[in-house]
């Protein structure tokens, strides 16, 4: 058994983590730290579990009884916690905030899109855990990237549920606000976007291509539906079979010929792609969770490749559909 820690354990994200391990085959659950929450239920925080775990939360960090650490903090504690300890030599660590996912040579991170990175992934020691709009976008555009055809200004939008705001209450995330309601936020200037590109880069070294972003908040509660507009004069036909060859061997990433909605990814560690073409423009439709396929689940297909196992286990999950 793979045994596992986490760390901020209060979180929508660390609260899908525990669900998903709880029920993983090959996972046990040593400890899960969080401060302010030290001594209550893990079920006190996330009711869902209710029946499913006994847990506690701790605020100790016996780092030498586990194989993973997993880290659901805010962004910059990470790398405060990873400057401040003394962690095992052969302890893995799979961090799901922004603080490693650009590549330095201050760190050994290896940024874990398995679509991207499955190989190094496999081996790595620590693993950053891509950002969730960074994922949805990054899959509709690899196929793209690998064949040299980003050569031009990309426009994304992209729609998210309120979860992506995290757990703290804040006054666009508040029901009465929310509900009923859109809007657009970090318009151009979207903190995944240098993800993004360095993807973007490692397949097609000469992108240089502005990534014109615009990401909206949406009335629902999670999932991220994504639509992308590049020119190209290559056949609709030609481009699904980019697509079909480059996701062949990938899990959880399919391209479908009809169009697809964002229920048919919630709950699961899907990506669905459709594509169209419209004249000189090609349309690609891209979802997931946010909180899956964007986070948690992502994180866990992550910990499968680290420990050699087959990358499906625990994510075989039925999306709410209806």
């Amino acid at each position: 058994m793979i045994k596992v820690g986490i760390i901020g354990g209060a979180g929508y994200t660390a609260g899908e983590l525990i669900r998903l391990l709880l029920n993983h085959p090959e996972a046990e659950i040593v400890f899960i730290n969080s401060s302010s929450n030290a001594g209550n239920k893990i079920t006190d925080v996330h009711e869902g579990l209710y029946g499913e775990t006994d847990l506690v939360f701790t605020d100790e960090l016996p780092l030498d009884e586990i194989d993973v650490l997993f880290f659901c903090t805010a962004h910059g504690d990470t790398k405060k916690f990873m400057e401040s300890h003394n962690l095992p030599e052969d302890l893995k660590i799979i961090d799901l905030s922004m603080d490693y996912r650009i590549k330095s040579d201050d760190h050994d991170f290896i940024y874990g899109l398995p679509e991207l990175n499955r190989r190094a992934t496999c081996t790595a020691k620590h693993v950053a855990n891509p950002g969730c709009f960074a994922t949805c976008i990054q899959l509709g555009l690899l196929p793209l990237a690998k064949h040299l055809m980003l050569n031009d200004d990309i426009m994304v939008n992209a729609i998210t549920g309120s979860t992506g705001a995290g757990v703290k209450p804040g006054a666009t995330s508040h029901f009465s606000w929310r509900n009923n309601n859109m809007s657009v936020y970090k318009a151009f200037e979207h903190q995944h976007v240098p993800e993004i590109r360095q993807s973007l880069k490692q397949l097609q070294n000469s992108f240089d291509s502005d990534i014109d972003f615009i990401p909206y908040r949406g009335d629902f509660p999670r999932g991220i539906f994504t639509t992308i507009v590049i020119k190209t004069k290559v056949a609709l036909e030609e481009i699904v079979r980019m697509y079909e060859e480059y996701y062949a061997k990938d899990s959880f990433t399919h391209i479908v010929d009809k169009n697809i909605d964002l229920k048919q990814v919630v709950n699961t560690n899907k990506c669905l792609i459709h594509l169209e073409k419209h004249g000189d423009k090609l349309l690609i439709i891209s979802c997931i969770d946010n909180l899956l396929k964007g986070a948690s689940g992502q994180a866990v297909h992550n910990m499968n490749l680290m420990f050699n196992l087959e990358e499906t286990v625990g994510l075989r999950l039925k999306p709410s559909a209806f």
